[in-house]
């Protein structure tokens, strides 16, 4: 990687949208046979990046390969979920992310020239995180790449791009074309991470299938100093842009951004010129109230999307994640969200297969609960899309009365899509999961991602539940599964046998039965001695009242697709 990027405390200056990374030619290009790699990572973007440091925490050695030697152009994606943070924080970098980026829990909708409703994304206190921040993509990338160059065992290869691949059974054979020439590398695991315009899907014949949408939307940066609220506005057929639809978001940096529906026949050429923006956002700023407050257009481009994926995700020795492998509207900050979730969700699965505690089975899983993912994602984004872009004279009508009804009736609120924003799965149907004996109330079912909550160490020190699950001190062990245990006194004392007798490796952490734990126990319904055992992707995957050793090793098991 380049000397550029410096450790994280002294980047602070570093302007990543110029950025450039040096080719470095490597051994492996003048090797007489092709160097064999466990995992070759195809995409330095936010999901490949991610991919890559989770193997490498988990103590794996891992090739990433980049096509360019940037960083991404413009904010492009800029909304990360609660859920993202979460992964990142695991990644060692959260905390750059939210000390630069915009944190905002509340949404405003307007039906022409009125508010109809707001809402709030995060509701109830005792999260770590907020509901989201907003953060250019090439903040986040840089971040990330940071966060790579101190991991020893993450090789970056700039300016590799992959040309060719084969599949030979126990392995998978590439050819990268590099600015020195081609040359050949086998990988026993390819993670394509490589966008939506995947040239590893190309490769092999894949096609992503679903629905394009005719219709054009112009995106816009535009830097300004001004003081308004930090909040995601949406109208529908504002008076300042009629018939159609504008979005606004807060970026670090005083930035801002404007997403303004063009509809199909709009020239995408002669939309981006400044001299067609700058009319568009001060038609904006006064109807907020700042007819004459001056800004700057930065970065701009005009856009189409589709909602698609590929029918599998994995093929082979090669699994696709993230962009390369679904696609969906911008509307509700689903793409790169779900991305990393692929990547949160691979990253384990692949460790535990090379490190032989699983059979490539496991992978399958990947596959099966990422596509159920994308599907509940280009679901939800395609209705969104409908409800921002109706196609039909009736529909147009239908939407307009549900605003219209929604500035007093909340049941139409429901029915208000501006664009659902993204949620993790619950993998409620996954064939890792354990399912219940005991009788269990709210949201933490097995299939369910973790939720956060603070707890109180046994030092007396204070935290945040999540924080504790996985250290990163476990690289090079097992793969981590955690294990929850609630309460204290003898029925916690009893599980705590329990879990030692499965002679399971296992991260456990104690939930006090104090009350500093009482929102933890409220949220996962738990009672003294409860146990919940989770994937290292932070999933239940099992829960009990009383478990027995072979209660916890068969459930280990599962999740470990060994059953």
């Amino acid at each position: 990687m380049s000397a550029v990027l410096k450790a994280p405390s002294t980047a602070t200056d570093v302007d990543y949208q110029s950025l450039r990374f040096a080719y470095r030619r490597h051994a492996d290009q003048d090797a007489s046979l092709p160097a064999r790699h466990p995992v070759v990572v195809v995409g330095a973007g936010p999901v490949g990046l991610s991919l890559a440091i989770d193997l490498a925490q988990q103590g794996q050695r891992v090739l990433l390969l980049d096509n360019d030697n940037t960083l991404s152009t413009g904010s492009r994606a800029i909304c990360f979920s609660k859920r993202t943070l979460e992964i990142f924080d695991r990644l060692g970098c959260g905390e750059r992310m939210v000390d630069k980026g915009v944190s905002w829990n509340v949404g405003k909708v307007f039906f022409k020239n009125e508010q109809v409703y707001e809402f709030n994304l995060l509701p109830e206190a005792g999260h770590a995180r907020p509901a989201f921040i907003n953060l250019q993509q090439y903040y986040v990338e840089g971040y990330l790449a940071e966060r790579a160059a101190q991991l020893q065992n993450i090789d970056i290869r700039w300016n590799n791009k992959v040309a060719g691949v084969q599949q030979l059974g126990d392995h998978a054979l590439l050819t990268i074309e590099t600015p020195d020439g081609s040359y050949q590398l086998a990988a026993d695991y390819v993670a394509a991470c490589d966008g939506s315009r995947s040239s590893l899907r190309q490769l092999l014949g894949q096609e992503a299938k679903g629905r394009i949408f005719r219709d054009r939307f112009l995106i816009a940066d535009v830097t300004m100093d001004t003081d308004l609220p930090t909040e995601r506005k949406f109208w529908f057929d504002p008076p300042f842009h009629p018939g159609q639809s504008v979005l606004l978001h807060k970026q670090a940096d005083g930035m801002w951004r404007v997403d303004f529906q063009l509809g199909w026949d709009a020239d995408p050429q002669l939309e981006r010129q400044h001299e067609r923006i700058i009319p568009r956002v001060r038609a904006l700023l006064a109807s907020l109230g700042h007819p004459d407050l001056g800004f700057e257009i930065g970065w701009a481009s005009v856009y189409t999307f589709a909602c698609q994926r590929m029918d599998h995700f994995r093929h082979g020795r090669v699994l696709f994640a993230g962009d390369s492998a679904h696609g969906v509207s911008p509307f509700g900050a689903r793409g790169a969200n779900s991305g990393v979730q692929d990547a949160d969700n691979l990253a384990w699965k692949l460790a535990a297969v090379i490190r032989s505690e699983a059979p490539a089975a496991l992978l399958d899983t990947y596959a099966s609960e990422r596509e159920y993912a994308a599907d509940e994602n280009i679901r939800n984004s395609t209705r969104a899309t409908d409800f921002i872009t109706p196609k039909s004279e009736v529909s147009r009508l239908f939407r307009d009365a549900v605003l219209d009804l929604s500035k007093r009736h909340p049941f139409a609120r429901t029915l208000v899509n501006s664009g659902r924003l993204s949620v993790p799965s619950t993998l409620g149907d996954s064939p890792l999961n354990t399912a219940d004996v005991d009788a269990f109330a709210g949201r933490m079912v097995p299939g369910a991602p973790a939720a956060d909550a603070p707890i109180v160490r046994a030092d007396g020190s204070t935290g945040w539940l999540l924080r504790e699950l996985c250290p990163t001190s476990k690289a090079n062990a097992a793969t981590c599964f955690i294990a929850l245990v609630f309460g204290h006194g003898e029925a916690a004392e009893r599980s705590r046998e329990v879990l030692a007798k499965s002679d399971v490796p296992l991260h456990i952490v104690n939930v006090a039965g104090t009350s500093e734990g009482a929102l933890a126990a409220q949220r996962y319904d738990a009672k003294p001695g409860t146990v919940y055992l989770l994937r290292p992707d932070q999933h239940v995957c099992a829960r009990w009242r009383n478990p027995t050793p072979v209660d916890v090793r068969a459930a280990r098991d599962r999740a470990l697709a060994k059953a």
